[in-house]
């Protein structure tokens, strides 16, 4: 195995280390292999992937990057998570692959050869001391990284040192367009192991959801609330899986009108609805993507479940269109319509036709959902946006009214209510299978479903 000729990522204030110290660090270390038996668990699907890509590019060198470190502060990096791509393709997601390179090498008339080049676990030998001293790589550190014979067990891929590389040419996923729309398309439908995580990302989901629920009677009466559910969701997902699939939105009171609202820093008021837009991340990197909006005092007001009694029939409708061979835009458009008759029933327009309705929606109503929170983003607009769904697609349904406080369009006691309503949902040969139903939608399974949890706390 060659040692790597990288120069050691030290501390400024980090001392010297002596030629004796560096020979004692070498010494009298007992084995401790990896279990024969460890394979990454996406092992059994991963050859039929790569091969689906070969087929793509015939006599091209293929390279797909894990990614890099990237700092945080000084000397902190962001938490490492492997491109989606490169955990498709191989198997591997862990923190322990920055700086991986899938390479796929042309072989024969049509195929390729895998190879893996990583960055093995440092060997324990006088003259290299990256195990120990190397904050960024060293296993005292960050942790065990496999050796190349570990990493080739785990994956079934030939694996060679990532300083073997060199410089690499060929077409490239972080660079080139087309390879990387084709590696989005590839994974556009979903193999049934795929699925079987997706649902145990959901399941976890709702299972954060829950914990939200109980821990509400405490959250309100602590100034930033919002954070505080922010924190209850993402103990839940940390302790079952790798984190959440992205930043929490814990939006109460009009912060709900703000799409993207993660600075979750606002207060509590059991007068105010509860915007909670989160997904539990498994280990294996897929995302479930679920939104609930719950009255904070247990009970809906008459004002807000008017609000939320439209977006649910808006997603009701939406829900309906999705089946194989409808236009991916078709529950978009069926959605909207309902959001526009009912703007149009209240007077807040003055008819339904046209797109006037967009100011109190603002965006789409679903998106694919997989590795990525929006999966598949790098596919080209006539296989994906403008294309028609396939059994095995999984993706979300998500409606939503923004009611901006400050909006004078809007009656003065709709002003400042935000509802969205999100399930995660899978194309079948019938239509589609709601994954998260476990969560209720409806005003009734809302109020009785929070009121269950809240009682059993007492």
């Amino acid at each position: 195995m060659p040692q790597s000729t990288a120069p050691l990522h030290t501390g400024s204030h980090d001392l010297p280390a002596s030629a004796e110290l560096s020979r004692f660090m070498a010494e009298a270390w007992g084995p401790s292999a990896l279990p024969d038996s460890d394979r990454v668990p996406a092992h059994a699907v991963t050859p039929a992937r790569r091969a689906r890509l070969s087929a793509r590019f015939p006599g091209e060198r293929l390279i797909v990057p894990a990614g890099e470190l990237t700092v945080r502060s000084n000397d902190c990096d962001h938490r490492f998570r492997p491109h989606s791509a490169y955990a498709w393709l191989t198997g591997l997601t862990g923190a322990d692959q920055a700086g991986g390179v899938l390479v796929m090498e042309p072989s024969g008339p049509h195929g390729h050869e895998a190879v893996l080049h990583l960055r093995p676990r440092s060997p324990r030998v006088d003259g290299d001391e990256e195990f120990y001293r190397d904050r960024r790589y060293g296993e005292f550190w960050v942790g065990r990284r496999p050796d190349l014979a570990e990493a080739e067990r785990l994956t079934g891929i030939r694996c060679a040192h990532l300083d073997s590389l060199g410089r690499p040419t060929g077409r490239d996923a972080a660079s080139d367009p087309e390879l990387a729309a084709v590696l989005s398309e590839l994974r556009l439908v979903k193999d049934a192991w795929e699925v079987e995580q997706l649902q145990l990302a959901v399941d976890h989901t709702t299972a954060g959801f829950e914990d939200v629920v109980r821990a509400l009677p405490h959250a309100v009466t602590h100034p930033r609330g919002e954070r505080w559910i922010e924190g209850v969701f993402g103990l839940r997902a940390r302790a079952e899986g790798n984190g959440t699939g992205y930043e929490t939105i814990a939006a109460s009171g009009a912060h709900a009108c703000v799409l993207h609202w993660i600075r979750n820093d606002g207060r509590l008021d059991r007068d105010d609805l509860l915007l909670l837009d989160a997904g539990v991340e498994t280990d294996t990197l897929y995302t479930a993507d679920i939104t609930r909006t719950l009255p904070l005092s247990g009970r809906f007001s008459p004002v807000q479940r008017q609000v939320y009694e439209l977006v649910l029939a808006a997603q009701d409708a939406g829900m309906a269109a999705l089946r194989p061979g409808a236009r991916f835009r078709d529950f978009h458009r069926a959605a909207m319509r309902v959001v526009a008759e009912g703007l149009a029933e209240w007077g807040v327009l003055k008819d339904a036709r046209g797109d006037l309705h967009r100011r109190y929606t603002l965006c789409g109503s679903g998106h694919m959902l997989g590795l990525d929170v929006h999966d598949c983003a790098k596919a080209r607009a006539e296989t994906y946006l403008d294309g028609v769904l396939e059994e095995g697609q999984v993706l979300t349904v998500e409606p939503g009214l923004y009611l901006q406080p400050d909006d004078g369009t809007l009656p003065a006691e709709l002003r400042g209510i935000g509802v969205r309503i999100e399930d995660d949902l899978v194309v079948t040969a019938e239509g589609a299978r709601l994954m998260s139903g476990a969560l209720p939608r409806t005003v009734e399974g809302v109020e009785e479903w929070m009121g269950t949890l809240l009682d059993a706390r007492v």
